[in-house]
Formats: C-alpha cells, structure tokens, sequence
C-alpha cells in the first residue's frame, strides 16, 4: 500500500509527547587510527539519514532510485524522473527489511543522486517521520503534476506500508522566505522535540519547527558569508561571492540546544562549514568550525560529537576528478579538539548514528541507487 490522501499528522501529538531524546546509549569506544569497518547492510537505494528506534533496529531513509514518470530538469541540468521508489528500511542484526515503500523519488537516468526520503525518526512502533526534500523553488513541483505536491514536506509513515503527506515545508518557504533570499527549498534533516519536530531546510538556510496541528514556525536563519570567488569563475583577482549556509543536520546536545550542521552552498571552500548552537528564541551562535561539507551530527553521551563530512576535500574537488567525494567522520571532544576517526572507505557518505553496542554506523556511497551500504564502525 502506498500514499493515502487522508494526513493523520496529529497522530504526532501523544506520540511526540513519549519520546524524549530516543533513549540512552552506550559509551563509546577509544578512539583508533585504524577503525575496523563492517557492512552491516547492502543493496541500498540513495540511503541518507539513519536512525536507532526504542526497539534498538536502525531505520535508514532511501532516497529512492526515481522512475519513468513525470520529468524536471535537475540543478545540474540531467532530466530527474519521477517513481515511486523511495523507501525507509528497518536493520536488525538478523534482517535488512523496507518496511515501507512507494515513498515519492527523483532521479536522472542510473538513479543516482536522487531526491527523495532524507532523514527519518521512528516515533513508536510502526511509525516514522519522514523528511522528503526537494531542492530548488517550490513552484516547479508543479511540473510533476499530482506527485510534485508530494516532495518538500513531512511525512507520517504507519504499519502496513501505509504512509500520509504532512505539513508542506517547502510551501512554508515560498510563504515566509525566511532569509530573504531566492526562494528556494530542500527540507533534509529531522528531530523531534517535546511538542513538535525541528527540520533544517537546507535550500531556504533555516531552521523550523512544525507543531502536532501542522504548524510551521521559524526558529533560527543562518547567514550567507563572502569568500573568495573560485579561480574558475574567471573574475579579477580579490573578488569575493556570496556562499550561503546551506544547514542539512540537526541534533539535540547534551545541554538540550539543538546543533546545526552546514554544507556550505557554492564554491564550497574547504574548511569554511561550522556547526551551530540553537536555543528556540535566542540569536544562534557558532560551536564548532574548521569542516568541509557537513552532511550529518550526532553526539555521544560523554559529550562528544561526531561530524560526518560527506567530501573531505571539497565537492568542487570531486567535479573536477569526476569521482565520488571521499567523506571523513570527525570527532570534536568536550574541550573542542578535533580528531578524524575515520576516511578510508567512507564514499560519499551521507548519514550517521550511534548505536547501543557503542559503535558508529554511516550511510555509505549515500548518492548511488542499489550501491548503498550502512557500515559499522568501531574506533
């Protein structure tokens, strides 16, 4: 069974109310310059966000593989067609199960780098919130006829396969433009709170909450910044660009502030991505600096966060090879030191969790359809 017209978003109400912060986990192991690195599931479409539920499985979102349905033409100028092949997959020691499909998916021909299911939070057994992203203005949903409207929002998955269009994230950007650029929206990360769910929209640099009845506020803006143009761009010498925020994680911290994480937008300069402090009704302000291309944040209980970066180098440094960007995990201790706990063999990583066994599991080769993995790693 796929999409059901009827949203039964309030279901979130009592559900939200139970959560907390998805429980304790283990402390994690010492740090190694060898981390030993097992797949622990395979044969992944797109995989992004991962999740560990109350039951201890880890649910990871799939993009999906896209399809032959109706078409747009992708920011990289590749015509992306509409299927639907996203999907959230449930991972237990013994089974590798999607426990729901037909979730709405773009993509170019290959189905690679697809749009489509990003991050998702099991809220209670047989239901998750889903984040699915767009990207780009959210207008041009229309182009895909009745499946457009279904990209850019929340979504309330049920047992059965069952699954309901939520709260319209990127309509709330063509209504409030938070940063009052272009208008432009790709909601991407999830977390819930004590009466609603916090989404980074990384196309509209905002932080928002959505509450229980399906209301959307925003909470916090992060700005562009000028740097150096890229020697490509062909400008004089000295000329500086606008880069803007581009915010795609979120997480709670141990002092209860929510942590935003940046991708940074073009010319993606190396270094440039900073992690952000967030208290609702408070001015952000910046934790932690010095990283490339964030894609996903998770702290441990000893107050340690783990940044995955999803290109080490750079995403202009991988257009230029023409390969998928080497990502790198990085752990930043209470008192800020920064130390990279693994890169050899994280391709184009996309998401990471802690487990109960005290181990990191990522999304690996995160943009490729039938390629992904989830990995384990252990320090």
């Amino acid at each position: 069974m796929g999409y059901r017209p009827t949203p039964t978003w309030r279901r979130l109400a009592s559900i939200i109310a139970l959560l907390g912060l998805m429980g304790a986990l283990l402390p994690l192991a010492g740090a190694s310059a060898q981390p030993t690195i097992t797949v622990v599931a395979e044969g992944l479409n797109n995989p992004r966000g991962l999740t560990f539920g109350l039951d201890g499985a880890l649910y990871v979102a799939e993009a999906g593989s896209g399809g032959d349905g109706a078409c747009r033409q992708g920011a990289e100028g590749d015509t992306e067609c509409y299927g639907a092949t996203g999907a959230i997959t449930r991972i237990t020691d013994d089974e590798q199960e999607r426990i729901v499909s037909d979730l709405p998916s773009l993509a170019a021909e290959g189905g690679g780098f697809a749009t489509g299911p990003t991050d998702v939070v099991p809220l209670a057994e047989n239901v998750t919130a889903v984040v699915v992203g767009w990207g780009g203005p959210p207008d041009g949903r229309t182009a895909l006829g009745p499946e457009g409207a279904l990209f850019g929002r929340l979504v309330l998955t049920g047992p059965d396969e069952e699954w309901n269009a939520g709260p319209d994230i990127t309509a709330y950007e063509a209504a409030a433009n938070p940063d009052g650029d272009i208008v432009d929206s790709n909601p991407y990360a999830l977390v819930p709170g004590s009466s609603e769910v916090f989404v980074v929209d990384a196309g509209g640099n905002s932080l928002l909450s959505v509450g229980v009845q399906g209301e959307i506020q925003t909470v916090a803006v992060f700005p562009s910044r000028m740097v150096d143009a890229p020697p490509d761009l062909g400008l004089p010498p000295g000329t500086q660009i606008p880069m803007q925020a581009v915010p795609d994680a979120v997480t709670y911290g141990p002092d209860g502030a929510l942590y935003v994480g940046e991708l940074t937008g073009f010319p993606f300069v190396q270094g440039a991505a900073r992690v952000w402090r967030v208290v609702p009704g408070e001015e952000p302000q910046v934790f932690a600096e010095g990283f490339t291309n964030i894609i996903d944040l998770v702290f441990a209980p000893d107050g340690s966060l783990f940044v995955l970066e999803i290109a080490r180098d750079g995403l202009l440094a991988s257009e230029a090879t023409g390969e998928l960007p080497a990502g790198a995990l990085i752990q930043v201790a209470p008192d800020g030191t920064q130390t990279e706990i693994a890169s050899e063999g994280l391709v184009a990583p996309t998401g990471v969790a802690l487990g109960p066994d005290g181990a990191i599991y990522v999304s690996n080769y995160g943009v490729l359809a039938g390629m992904g993995q989830v990995i384990h790693i252990t320090p």
